[in-house]
């Protein structure tokens, strides 16, 4: 109804600006949304926001998460995002200590990554099955439950002796770690308007994709001073530390929108009682309809097209950084760690494009025409990230080719680069495909998530060898025409028939 209703509003605007001055075109698009509401209804909004200019229209109770205080959004979002950092930060918490593993359990570097993939391919199917739950009980029973079983988990990983055990471990935390990892774009949706929507879905990207290397750019330390096992420990006791906070400040940000009151208490009682939410019976569908996005172009092109950027601009560069170095330039666990602060630094440095600067991006197409921008002007500054990248990824092999197996900067620059073309490229298609299907941000979320975890799971099986075979310039030239064709030429014929495949 609301996406009807938008378009509505949209034609409307259009038709009006042929009669009206163009300073009063924003005024008239404004007044229009807000026609049918009561005047009660106008008032209420007024006080809460200080503005009718609001996209969508919260309802009047305090209830909807709309309505909430700036500070308890920001928390919210905050608890949400850093939750779902540990997901892709438990999957990358042993890459700094490959060899120790390896030495421990008389195993190669290779069979060692997979570790790491096996978390990857868990963290992208499990949110097929937490979706429909977090949609009938709510956020906020099903992130305490994934705490609460994470801790165990990683308790398990740290007493597993044996490669099979860890690797079981290691499945079932990434099991229950994963639903914020892609439910958070729920959340975003769900609590932040729209003008706010990339800001605040890039906080929690941006904290999904740092998870990547800010893990072993800690536990290299960790590994070195105390033992790889108290990686492990150290997982398990910052969820400790998450369920508690999370309990206690956590807030439920499901609000089922009808005619009918709905049952969800106040935010205040909230965190104390669970109950069920959309008393709608789950079926069989509910846990594989997010699957059905592949047949829906503006939200399966920006999920392969980010996927394959992710897999070059974090995945690679992580994993190679991990297998390569030591060997090539004799370095230990710590100093191996310190080499992501480059992909770090390169990822917040990005995402000021992806959130921050391509919501003003949208608001300055708003103010010029007096009606809101198409979602497809956002995707213009994809194709910064895209260029970045590229260029990123092939400094980074290029200069590791040549570094003679003397350990210089200029790789790490290359990282940096990538990383930051990555995350703004993260951002950007996540907020446009949740902006086209704003009503399921929930389904959107566990379907990108999917396709970008499935084909990050694939990728350490086949490029370490295609480095091999073809040498680093080869693969960075594969790495350039997959990007091209996944990631470029589609987003183009996105931003060309978009607006008619919606």
């Amino acid at each position: 109804m609301e996406k009807m209703d938008s378009k509505q509003q949209h034609v409307e605007a259009a038709n009006a600006s042929q009669v009206i001055e163009s300073g009063m075109q924003h005024d008239f698009y404004v007044e229009d949304r807000v026609a049918h509401l009561s005047e009660e209804h106008r008032q209420y909004i007024l006080a809460k926001h200080g503005t009718l200019d609001l996209d969508p229209i919260p309802d009047m109770t305090d209830a909807d998460p709309y309505n909430w205080p700036q500070w308890r959004k920001n928390l919210n979002l905050a608890l949400v995002a850093f939750h779902a950092m540990m997901a892709t930060f438990t999957a990358s918490s042993i890459q700094s200590a490959f060899e120790n593993i390896s030495e421990d359990f008389e195993i190669s570097m290779q069979r060692t990554s997979y570790l790491v993939s096996l978390v990857i391919a868990v963290l992208g199917g499990a949110p097929l099955f937490w979706r429909p739950l977090c949609n009938r009980y709510g956020r906020r029973p099903i992130f305490l439950i994934s705490l609460t079983c994470s801790l165990i988990g990683n308790i398990g990983c740290a007493n597993s002796h044996s490669y099979a055990t860890m690797g079981l471990c290691r499945a079932i935390t990434a099991f229950f770690i994963s639903p914020a990892a892609a439910i958070g774009s729920a959340v975003v949706a769900e609590t932040f308007f729209r003008k706010d929507r990339a800001r605040c879905m890039g906080a929690w990207t941006l904290m999904v994709t740092l998870g990547v290397p800010a893990a072993p750019f800690i536990f290299g330390f960790v590994a070195l001073r105390v033992g790889y096992r108290w990686i492990y420990y150290t997982l398990a006791i910052v969820n400790g530390i998450q369920l508690i906070i999370y309990f206690v400040f956590g807030y439920e940000s499901l609000y089922i929108r009808s005619n009918a009151p709905s049952n969800v208490a106040a935010p205040e009682r909230s965190l104390f009682k669970f109950s069920r939410i959309d008393p709608t019976p789950l079926k069989l569908w509910d846990f594989i309809q997010p699957l059905s996005y592949v047949m829906k172009p503006c939200v399966v092109i920006p999920a392969a097209a980010y996927a394959m950027i992710f897999l070059w601009g974090s995945i690679t560069l992580t994993i190679e950084i991990s297998q390569i170095y030591p060997p090539e330039f004799g370095l230990n666990t710590q100093q191996v760690g310190l080499q992501f602060l480059a992909v770090i630094v390169g990822s917040v440095i990005g995402e000021q494009i992806g959130g921050l600067i391509s919501d003003r991006w949208m608001l300055m197409r708003q103010k010029r025409t007096g009606e809101p921008a198409p979602y497809e002007h956002r995707l213009w500054l994809s194709y910064i990230g895209h260029a970045l990248t590229i260029c990123g990824l092939v400094v980074f092999c290029i200069q590791i080719r040549d570094s003679g197996g003397v350990w210089n900067i200029t790789p790490l620059i290359g990282a940096a680069i990538a990383a930051g073309g990555n995350q703004i490229v993260t951002t950007i298609d996540i907020t446009y495909a949740v902006d086209c299907y704003r009503e399921d941000a929930a389904s959107v979320g566990v379907f990108i998530t999917f396709v970008r975890q499935i084909w990050g799971f694939i990728g350490p099986f086949w490029f370490p060898q295609m480095f091999e075979v073809v040498g680093w310039a080869g693969g960075a030239g594969i790495a350039i025409a997959l990007i091209v064709c996944v990631s470029i030429i589609p987003t183009i014929l996105v931003q060309w028939k978009g607006a008619t495949w919606r």
